[in-house]
């Protein structure tokens, strides 16, 4: 007899569909699992053998044969324990093998027959509810799969005890509640910092285009502040990416109790974080910190401490919003819509340019150091602003800046904007112009005679590629938006072109 359970596999934040076959027939004792089983699965025959001795159920003295189909495509993590366990009962005739139809089950045993969480509920209940079936998965996952929808028939056991009482119908399982919703609150406000005004605003700017930011300033100026603020100005994530969000913190193992938070994710990895880190990978491709800060803010503080070849890694998912890791036997893709916020010093000492400095290596020391960004990742930022020291007359100022509430309003109806825009042009999928198309800014952001002129002087004097360009007009489409002006303006393709140039050439512009 041949007993089967449905499970899946996990390629991006894809449940893909894998068939258990579980046979117990004569031969020599043992039990083998096939079907590209990476370790964590090949481990799970004792996992098994341990939690059925400790709920009162002895293997059988024969042979057990596990195919994990389809045969041809790897099976990794430990997820695997609990359909496999299952379908041995069912086989043995401890579980009806046609209850065990309609679900999908996932879940980790531990020796003493409870049943341990496990990473990506969350994809697995969304999967098994578009293919009309329950799920089945640990207690401690319940909660999150409970978001999957109210439709779902979902049973968390604790235990392979729980579930085979429920299937005999000794014992009930309840369904599971949706996690507590977790609203963003104590963030650190905007009003925390004193004096840096342009800085402010072009902070404004970033969040209410979702353009990428760089902030260059001697140490102690106030970058990482800046930054760390910029989501309490975010608008809360919509519907639709709170779900793509929690999905991709799902398979990761960090959507900690089933708990859900519109709060935009803010992602800071240290700089010396590798490539795989950043993007995702190793040798179970797992998503890095730019997938995990899908539709929120990755922020790279000492930008140029990064090494080379990871910060060049971010250049493919700044572009088209997904990180595509390809290995030989397989290949998988993340989700990577992100607004990049980096910091760094202006050279390796940190006080070129200041007042009353002499860096004993001279330009050299800037040069070098700015150097090891490179020049196409440079030109995907399209806002770069020099963040000075701040004045002792700044800090001793009496009152508070304006507060980050005050900012937010303003951000959030410049998005209003947008979002009714591209609606209009049929495109839902756009909610902000830094993530449009170079056809559809030139649609929407048509300069006005005087704003056209200035806009092509300063490409042919500064060089502007194709891609600069087109950054300009969507910056300067967002300040018109933050201004609730139809048109594109000379004022607003100033300030853009300016957020452009570094401080040397805005010298060479004037």
């Amino acid at each position: 007899m041949v007993a089967r359970v449905r499970t899946v596999a996990f390629q991006g934040i894809e449940a893909v569909p894998v068939d258990v076959q579980v046979m117990v027939a004569p031969g020599k004792v043992g039990m083998s699992i096939v079907g590209l089983p990476d370790k964590a699965v090949a481990e799970s025959r004792e996992r098994v053998q341990a939690a059925l001795h400790a709920s009162g159920l002895s293997m059988p003295a024969r042979k057990v044969t596990v195919n994990l189909a389809p045969a041809d495509l790897p099976k990794e993590g430990s997820h695997y324990d609990l359909p496999i366990a299952l379908g041995l009962m069912a086989a043995l005739g401890a579980v009806p093998s046609d209850a065990l139809a309609g679900y999908v089950v996932l879940g980790e045993l531990s020796l003493d027959g409870t049943i341990a969480a496990v990473a990506g509920a969350l994809p697995a209940a969304i999967g098994a509810n578009a293919g009309g079936r329950g799920l089945i998965c640990p207690h401690a996952c319940g909660p999150e799969a409970a978001w999957a929808g109210s439709g779902i028939d979902i049973l968390a056991p604790r235990s392979l005890i729980a579930i085979a009482n429920h299937f005999r119908g000794t014992q009930v399982l309840s369904r599971p509640e949706a996690g507590a919703h977790r609203p963003a609150c104590d963030l650190p406000d905007l009003a925390d910092i004193k004096g840096q005004e342009s800085a402010r605003r072009a902070l404004e700017v970033a969040a209410a285009g979702g353009h990428n930011l760089l902030m260059a300033g001697p140490p102690g100026s106030g970058k990482s502040m800046l930054a760390q603020r910029l989501p309490s100005i975010l608008p809360p994530l919509a519907p639709r990416e709170l779900l793509e969000v929690s999905m991709i913190a799902s398979v990761a193992g960090e959507l900690a109790e089933g708990r859900l938070s519109d709060r935009r994710p803010f992602r800071a990895p240290h700089h010396s974080a590798s490539m795989a880190a950043l993007v995702g990978g190793g040798l179970r491709a797992r998503p890095g910190e730019v997938s995990l800060a899908h539709h929120g803010v990755l922020f790279l503080d000492e930008f140029p401490e990064f090494s080379p070849q990871a910060l060049d890694a971010l250049r493919q998912p700044l572009e088209t919003g997904e990180c595509v890791i390809a290995r030989a036997n397989h290949r998988v893709s993340y989700p990577a819509r992100i607004q990049l916020v980096a910091a760094m010093n202006p050279c390796r000492c940190g006080m070129a340019g200041e007042p009353g400095w002499r860096c004993v290596r001279g330009e050299r020391c800037r040069t070098d150091y700015q150097a090891r960004i490179s020049g196409p990742l440079l030109d995907r930022i399209d806002l770069r602003v020099e963040v000075p020291a701040v004045s002792a007359s700044d800090l001793i100022r009496p009152g508070r800046s304006e507060a980050s509430a005050i900012v937010a309003e303003r951000v959030a109806r410049a998005r209003a904007f947008q979002r009714e825009r591209f609606k209009s042009l049929g495109l839902p999928g756009v909610a902000t112009n830094a993530h449009c198309s170079a056809a559809q800014i030139e649609q929407v952001a048509v300069p006005d005679a005087a704003g056209q002129a200035l806009l092509r002087d300063a490409s042919e004097k500064l060089g502007f590629s194709a891609r600069a360009y087109h950054r300009v007009l969507k910056v300067a489409r967002t300040l018109a938006d933050l201004d609730a002006s139809e048109t594109v303006g000379r004022v607003h393709l100033a300030e853009a072109i300016s957020y452009r140039m570094g401080p040397e050439r805005l010298a060479q512009a004037a």
